[in-house]
């Protein structure tokens, strides 16, 4: 194999050689420490009959190693690390790093760790690969994930015709009568000229066709899925919710924000074995794509069902944070009489609740101070005329947990710091805004006087962009995606996709961050550059400070002695990427994910080695 942009091992050990043995070795291994002075000074050489008291499981070797073991960077992003740069080369701080018990046991040199194999220790080669703490994916919707790589998959479609041309494929494989389901039609960018279910039901009539878009917050069917859901001239909308109609009063096939559930629900709900194979599908891709945890943004009882069971049973493949959905009380009031879970490392953890405030941007449906740029006298939806029931949440909170509520529009993300404000009982309570995506310039500094956490998405700035100006003006669209204005504010801030929303990949994540550019690499110069961050503070925010936002970064988030055994290899060093082209960034691959010491994806070249 051979990995871009990599150092020698022979260019990495002069800045290892002066590591304190104090520094890699941890207390349960120090009776190696004798062994280990002999061999570091030349004094000695291991045999090979030599069996150390505590070997290592697992021992990646050879690799470019950045454990993020240094002071977190300031808001301006000027890096905590000393002497992270060389002549403006960011160099790893390691080349191996051993694994025992789940946990890691040592971070040093290939020379410092060799005295801890042991007869049965495996050992990878990584080739000049490079290692990072393990990936943790802060806001999901793991099942939906599942569920729309099942489905068919409309990302990239470009208009209305190329989502029915999908449809129509599928359709050929699929028994008249039986629901096709599509997803990933983008809301936002189709705001000005949605579908109707004219063309649809006239390539699909046979079968019930229900399309969810990109992020959800709309949904387009055809006639026969609007019979079945018994939407008609007369259906009223839920409180929050919009039926699109033609001229004669008649839905068009197209629902936004809360309306969206009166297609949704029409569908016949899976099976608890459906839930449990579109789960491990959605988690076994995640692993793929190198995360070792996911936060899942709102889990309903009969998932939290099949999470606790597969708990049970041993078969969660990654670390699952989970946070309820508010919009079910009988699953709310019973954890509320339970309380949250009060371990953190268990393979999944329940200390969290969702909720929404109000809806998107692209649909209108974000709760903005002023009118719409693009819609006058249209302000979007939030609070209880969406759903939100801020008696529960507050009673949720009073009984510890961690609050974390959906807020797009700068009156949204207003109104979500009041509450929060007015109902928790110290700022060390970590709660969350997630999204933050329009915030008014004098609400940035309570993210952090309130300890809340912005819980963003680089890949929205991304998307977004192509409309979100025209949705806010030139001057409110500077508070949009804010990044490093809420840094310099003083804000926790944590990175995720929001996926299946958009995607997950890491690689995606850190271009967008770091250039404020989309995947065809444009606009060149980066939109609304100023609010990037740097590549270290990216890591970090899919990394550690996303750990601190599950309270678990203690355990997880960098690479030292004693904490978990979670890794992420990647097959290019991002750090010498982005001074050369950024947009390599975007060719990116992931070789291995360790969580807890097993490794649940290796690529082929690296599972020979195991």
């Amino acid at each position: 194999m051979h990995f871009a942009n990599t150092a020698s091992p022979r260019s990495l050990l002069s800045p290892l050689r002066a590591v304190p043995l104090r520094a890699i070795i941890p207390a349960p291994v120090l009776a190696l420490a004798l062994a280990l002075v002999l061999t570091l000074s030349g004094c000695a050489e291991p045999t090979a009959t030599m069996e150390p008291e505590a070997p290592a499981e697992l021992i990646l070797t050879n690799g470019r190693i950045y454990s993020f073991n240094w002071p977190d960077p300031s808001v301006d992003g000027r890096t905590g690390r000393l002497e992270a740069e060389t002549a403006g080369e960011w160099l790893p701080d390691a080349q191996a790093i051993a694994f025992a018990a789940g946990k890691v046991l040592a971070v040093g040199s290939d020379a410092q760790l060799s005295a801890l194999r042991g007869r049965s220790t495996r050992m990878v080669d990584l080739d000049g690969a490079t290692v990072l703490p393990g990936l943790i994916d802060s806001h999901t919707h793991v099942f939906e994930l599942g569920s729309k790589l099942e489905r068919v998959d409309l990302d990239d479609a470009v208009d209305e015709a190329d989502a029915v041309a999908r449809i129509v494929r599928r359709a050929k494989t699929t028994p008249a009568g039986q629901w096709i389901v599509g997803q990933g039609w983008d809301e936002g960018a189709w705001a000005n000229n949605y579908p109707t279910k004219a063309l649809l039901t006239e390539a699909v009539p046979d079968h019930p066709v229900y399309m969810r878009s990109l992020h959800g917050f709309a949904v387009w069917g055809n006639e026969r899925a609007l019979a079945l859901a018994g939407i008609t001239a007369d259906t009223v909308p839920p409180t929050g919710g919009e039926i699109l109609r033609d001229a004669n009063g008649e839905p068009t096939g197209v629902l936004l924000n809360r309306a969206t559930t009166l297609l949704e629900d029409a569908q016949p709900a899976p099976s608890d074995n459906d839930l449990e194979r579109q789960l491990l599908l959605a988690l076994t891709q995640m692993a793929e794509d190198g995360y070792v945890s996911v936060h899942e943004a709102g889990a309903t009882a009969r998932q939290m069902a099949v999470l606790e069971d597969l708990e049970a049973r041993g078969e969660l493949p990654l670390r699952v944070y989970s946070m309820l959905s508010l919009r079910e009380p009988e699953l709310m009031e019973r954890w509320i009489k339970k309380g949250p879970d009060s371990d953190a490392d268990s393979m999944l953890v329940t200390r969290a609740i969702k909720g929404y405030f109000d809806g998107a941007l692209g649909s209108r449906g974000a709760r903005m101070l002023a009118d719409y740029a693009d819609k006058p006298g249209h302000r979007g939806i939030s609070g209880e005329s969406y759903a939100f029931d801020g008696a529960l949440a507050a009673r949720a909170m009073a009984a510890g947990f961690q609050l974390a509520i959906h807020a797009i529009g700068d009156e949204g993300n207003r109104a979500t710091l009041d509450f929060i404000e007015a109902h928790q009982r110290s700022s060390q309570e970590r709660h969350r805004i997630e999204h933050a995506q329009v915030v008014a310039g004098s609400d940035m500094p309570r993210f952090g006087r309130l300890g809340v956490v912005a819980s963003m998405q680089p890949p929205h700035a991304a998307e977004d962009k192509t409309w979100a100006e025209d949705r806010l003006g030139p001057e409110r669209v500077r508070g949009a995606y804010a990044w490093r204005s809420l840094r310099e504010q003083g804000a926790s801030i944590t990175f995720n996709a929001d996926n299946p929303g958009s995607d997950h990949s890491i690689f995606y994540g850190l271009h967008a961050a770091v250039t404020r550019r989309d995947k065809n690499r444009q606009p060149a110069e980066g939109w609304y550059v100023d609010e990037a961050l740097t590549l270290e503070e990216t890591i970090l925010a899919y990394t550690s400070w996303s750990a601190r936002a599950a309270f678990s970064e203690r355990d997880t988030g960098r690479l030292a002695a004693g904490m978990w055994a979670d890794v992420t290899v990647l097959d290019i060093d991002p750090f010498a990427i982005i001074k050369q082209d950024p947009g390599q960034l975007l060719n990116g691959k992931v070789l291995m994910t360790v969580v807890g010491g097993n490794v649940v994806f290796a690529s082929n070249d690296l599972q020979k080695q195991l």
